[in-house]
């Protein structure tokens, strides 16, 4: 798997052409930047290096720089299917089909949720703590997060001295360096010392060097055996420097530079035999045989490696105010560079919080100061850990899956216990969680736990990666963990007795108790949203049999199991049926608005292919209402530009960009533009990021749409990088709200399908017509929909569009531009 992400690097490379004389080349600076120190933890400033995470504080008297290593988690070992299910799934589907919601969730509970434990917590290391006498009467402070370098900056005076501390994860010595200076000679004198929240640990000296040993904690009955050791040492120019009794203190030097250091005895999910003492001590040393210089040198190429690939510009910054005061003003200022930061934001965290080889960005990315987090901040694997990788294929991050794929390649083995154990079939099934040691079976209770479709989910996500790179070697490589998904359901479901339709059940539409139950349970069977999932699931391996000349019997299998699944339904006020019968109320608010998952991440549902459904999902959301937790209003960013109105998903964005301070509001931003449920969950930022990108270009449909959900807000800007389905990597540049000009860089050849509300010109540019003849633009066959007799359709008014074909060569450039 790693080496197919290394050719897709290889790939890239190749398409790179010089495009100065076409695209603005100018400097806009992006970063977070504040005037106080932060006084809680969300406004702390997150640096990260897909392994060390670290949250800077940046007060002057007594520096905090909190800290996470990603493998330190509770717990061990372990898998955590229930037994009992065996027995009891087929009573809990009795009941469901008998009508008996509440009893059969109630059973679901009691027989078929986790009995050893609900997956470990993610837990922090500890902290960094510095105090410098006599700073506490500090003047002229400023702190920033600068996302052109992966750095934080924070600068102050006292005593006529102005003090500056410089600090980043480093990704290519993987320490944490905090770099002091001062304006005069010899004014550096502080102490640093590790702490943690951990109950066993030692904290000594070793030379000039304080280490910290500890162990993750107990949890549910399972012993922390993750062992752990930070290393804190500096180079200092001037003055002196001793360690004692944990505190390492440095009086009167120039400058300094501290280095820490974290590892775990963690190797993977089932072998935690490393050694954490020696794996820390090899960082560190690496570390100091290399200048300050030369270490920020390398860690910012190789941070922009990432970040350099995709840029986005709506204009000059024209505020003065800092990060956290543009939030909260935004509703009112239309600040549009901010809406450009926040983008930026977003694929920086993903960069910070998922690099290949190491873990995969968890609830809160990489960064979490408690050791109890909330949801023990796992893979939540209804939403959330597939919202967190949204960005990374269109905004031009496809390397950063690689964690992701690797923990569907694991839960995959996992999970073939947890199909057999509870279930007595083939394949592998995946509930709503799992953790560090890749746990498949079901967990918490039944309203958010008995839900069976994470599989599926995620190894859609396999499928994306093949749409947008046409890597087949990675294809044939993924395919068995696509297949055994399918086969899990192909042998799990049933017919329901109603309508004789092939049902997964029971199931329930992520955490929505539904009106057959009075609002009291979740449980049901048939829900849309695993009809889906399911559906899209078994298309893609009947699509992966004809690419890979294999398994023909059984996609032609499935390809006869698809006409007995339900079809989509609309309800009687219109709506898309969330459930299998016609429970929709519609003023439901819920967070999850799963049903449209069709809509997007999906492609089943299109203004151009499948109208009533499309204006059914749109009814569907206007009735959901927009202000919600953060990440479901990220969500809707989504689906409101898949519904190809621009407007409403600023709306949206509007409302993700509200200051939140405290816990008490719903949803939004914190003032370090982390989002907020609350508390902080990071899906909302990825979310959000791959929204605005859908609202700039879409390639789900059959084709790329240029601007297809442009607001009217955003009249001119330009947008760098983004890929399409295909391996096409796009440059566009629009104004008064309409395309300019795009640049195509065509990574593996084939026909590239333009749809744009501006006519367009460029060399080789014909009148499509047809279906799409690239294989990568292939769309699903959807049943038509079942349509209630009271319901009312809108009809669905397109704007008039141009549609072309461009035939393009592996590693050529294509410029088009508007026709005038």
């Amino acid at each position: 798997m790693r080496n197919s992400i290394k050719n897709i690097v290889g790939i890239c490379t190749l398409s790179i052409c010089c495009i100065s004389s076409v695209f603005s080349q100018k400097t806009t600076e992006y970063k977070l930047w504040y005037n106080k120190p932060a006084q809680v933890w969300t406004e702390a400033l997150p640096l990260g290096n897909g392994r060390l995470g670290a949250m800077v504080f940046g007060n002057p008297g007594s520096e905090q720089i909190q800290l996470n290593e990603a493998t330190i988690w509770a717990g061990q070992p372990n898998n955590n299917a229930n037994p009992d299910a065996l027995e009891n799934i087929p009573k809990v589907r009795e009941l469901v089909f008998a009508g008996k919601y509440l009893e059969a969730q109630t059973l679901a509970t009691d027989k078929v949720m986790a009995k050893t434990n609900s997956g470990m917590p993610y837990q922090p290391f500890g902290d960094l703590r510095i105090s410098f006498p006599g700073h506490t009467r500090y003047t002229d402070y400023y702190r920033d997060l600068n996302l052109d370098s992966a750095c934080t900056t924070v600068r102050y005076k006292v005593d006529g001295v102005t003090y500056k501390r410089e600090t980043f994860t480093s990704f290519t010595d993987q320490v944490v360096i905090t770099r002091l200076t001062a304006s005069k000679k010899n004014k550096i004198t502080f102490n640093a010392m590790l702490t943690s929240s951990h109950q066993d640990v030692f904290i000594a000296c070793d030379g000039n060097c304080v280490t910290l040993d500890g162990v993750s904690s107990w949890h549910e009955g399972l012993k922390g055996k993750v062992k752990f050791q930070g290393r804190l040492t500096a180079k200092i120019q001037g003055g002196t420097m001793t360690c004692k009794d944990g505190v390492l203190s440095v009086e009167n030097a120039t400058e300094a530079v501290l280095y820490v250091s974290i590892s775990t005895n963690f190797n993977n999910y089932k072998d935690i035999t490393g050694d954490a003492p020696e794996r820390a001590k090899s960082y560190l040393n690496k570390a100091l045989q290399h200048s300050y210089t030369e270490t920020k040198k390398a860690h910012i190429a190789y941070f922009k490696s990432f970040m350099d690939k995709s840029s986005l510009d709506l204009g000059e910054n024209k505020s003065t105010e800092t990060t956290d005061k543009r939030i909260e003003n935004f509703a009112k200022t239309n600040d549009s560079h901010l809406v450009a930061t926040y983008y930026k934001y977003g694929r920086y965290l993903l960069i910070c919080s998922s690099q290949p080889g190491g873990q995969p960005a968890n609830l809160q990315g990489i960064w979490n100061d408690k050791l109890f987090p909330s949801w023990d901040s796992k893979y939540t694997t209804n939403i959330n850990v597939e919202m967190n990788y949204w960005p990374a294929e269109v905004t031009n991050l496809t390397e950063l899956n690689e964690p992701l794929f690797r923990l569907t390649k694991e839960v995959s083995e996992t999970g073939k216990d947890a199909a057999r154990i509870m279930y007595g079939v083939n394949g592998w099934v995946l509930h709503h969680n799992t953790d560090i040691w890749r746990i498949t079976g079901a967990v918490d209770k039944a309203p958010s736990g008995m839900w069976l479709a994470g599989g599926a989910w995620l190894s859609l996500h396999l499928w994306e990666h093949y749409l947008y790179t046409g890597d087949v070697e990675f294809l044939r490589s993924i395919y068995p963990i696509m297949k055994n998904a399918a086969l899990f359901f192909d042998n799990v479901m049933v017919k329901e007795p109603t309508h004789n339709w092939l049902v997964l059940c029971p199931s329930n539409s992520p955490e929505n108790p539904h009106a057959g139950s009075n609002g009291l349970a979740t449980t049901a069977g048939g829900v849309t949203m695993d009809n889906e999932l399911i559906s899209s699931l078994w298309n893609i391996i009947i699509q992966s049999s004809k690419t890979l000349n294999t398994d023909t019997d059984f996609a032609n299998h499935l390809q006869s199991r698809l006409k007995e699944m339900a079809p989509f339904q609309i309800g009687r006020w219109g709506q898309l049926q969330e459930w299998m019968n016609d429970w929709d109320n519609p003023d439901d608010t819920h967070r999850h608005v799963s049903h449209l998952w069709g809509l997007f991440p999906g492609n089943q549902i299109s203004p151009y292919r499948t109208p009533g459904l499309f204006d059914a999902a749109r009814t569907s959301l206007i009735h959901r209402g927009d202000p919600s937790t953060g990440w479901s209003m990220a969500w809707k960013v989504c689906y409101w530009a898949r519904l190809l109105d621009g407007d409403h998903a600023y709306k949206l964005i509007t409302d993700q960009l509200s200051l939140v301070r405290n816990e008490l509001k719903k949803g939004g931003t914190y003032p370090n533009l982390f989002d907020a449920h609350p508390p902080f969950q990071i899906d909302g930022n990825f979310g959000c990021t791959a929204g605005i990108a859908e609202m700039l270009m879409q390639s789900y449909d059959g084709f790329i749409y240029l601007l297809p959900a442009l607001p009217s807000v955003w009249d001119k800007g330009e947008i760098k990088g983004l890929v399409a389905r295909g391996g096409f990597e796009m440059d566009m540049k629009w104004k008064e709200n309409k395309v300019e000009k795009v640049i195509i860089k065509s990574r593996i050849g084939g026909n590239c399908r333009l749809r744009s509300l501006t006519p367009l010109i460029g060399a080789g540019l014909t009148e499509a017509t047809g279906e799409n003849p690239n294989l990568l633009y292939t769309l699903p066959e959807n049943p038509k929909p079942l349509i209630n007799e009271k319901a009312k359709l809108n009809p669905v008014e397109l704007k008039k569009t141009y549609l072309y074909d461009l035939k393009t060569v592996a590693g050529e450039s294509y410029e088009i531009n508007a026709l005038k």
